[in-house]
């Protein structure tokens, strides 16, 4: 932890106080060659995921996570999309755009504009047209606005198993930003299926997954699939998580471990309507 963040402190647990960027890095290289396993949660921008993933393998640490070969591709939004445009998993047309770059007059508006690596819905922006544009100092992606409903899919997975959480509806703000406000879930069974099932046609477009794995989507209004797609595949934990284990009988992070070690593990819905937010908080919906 950072030392000034005083109150961060988890009962059981070792705290290892980082008092500088070189601290943090052989600290982390330390503790993940003699950990039993590393799980890397952290933003894909700037390369902080990729990076950290790395380390962990090259210091002899044991990933229950994904690997930096799955999260070189996740990272890239527009790597990601053009992957699974070739495996004919439907995504959002889009372009990239250098910093300096205009928006082109010829694309199809509304559309929306984000950093090619971004996380956290930071920088993303809505757009009518290509006059208002945004302030960007690195590349960007500029793809088609998908309109539907906004929802994600967490998958557990190992090199011969995947286990399908269950489908979470996601709440983005409305001020043209585009910005992640939670969830709640469960979704309707034939929404639930259509989510799942364009979960698992995007890993198996992808390399091979470990760890938890949160999957991006709109649903649109065609019953059948018709206007669904995958907008970003999220190479790490989610703030879904939250909401999925206190929807889940199991304990979410063991199932996890025990998925990633190559055991075959169902999970058990209990079927209570929550909500949660981007806090960690959860409340349950009577």
């Amino acid at each position: 932890r950072d030392p000034r963040v005083l109150q961060f402190s988890l009962p059981g647990c070792e705290i290892v106080d980082i008092i500088s960027s070189a601290a943090h890095h052989d600290e982390f290289e330390r503790l993940a060659a003699i950990a039993d396993a590393t799980i890397v949660i952290a933003p894909e921008f700037d390369g902080i995921l990729l990076k950290a993933a790395r380390n962990a393998v090259a210091a002899g640490g044991t990933l229950f996570s994904p690997s930096p070969e799955f999260i070189g591709i996740a990272a890239n939004k527009q790597q990601t999309c053009e992957t699974l445009e070739v495996a004919g998993v439907p995504t959002p047309r889009g372009i990239v755009l250098e910093s300096d770059e205009p928006l082109p007059s010829d694309f199809a508006y509304p559309a929306v504009i984000k950093p090619v690596d971004g996380a956290g819905s930071q920088d993303i922006y809505l757009l009518n047209g290509p006059h208002a544009v945004p302030a960007y100092a690195w590349p960007r992606r500029l793809e088609q606005y998908v309109p539907g409903m906004a929802a994600s899919v967490a998958v557990l997975c190992n090199s011969t198993c995947r286990v399908v959480l269950p489908a979470c509806r996601q709440r983005i703000s409305d001020d043209g930003r585009l910005r992640y406000l939670g969830g709640s879930l469960p979704l309707a069974t034939g929404l639930a299926e259509r989510a799942a099932t364009l979960a698992i046609r995007t890993l198996a477009a992808l390399p091979p997954a470990t760890g938890y794995i949160g999957i991006d989507l709109v649903l649109g209004r065609d019953p059948h699939g018709g206007e669904d797609a995958v907008i970003e595949v999220n190479p790490r934990l989610t703030t879904s998580y939250v909401g999925l284990r206190a929807a889940l009988a199991e304990n979410l992070a063991e199932i996890m471990c025990q998925v990633v070690r190559g055991a075959e593990q169902g999970v058990s819905f209990n079927g209570r309507p929550l909500e949660f937010d981007t806090e960690g908080n959860v409340s349950f919906v009577r």
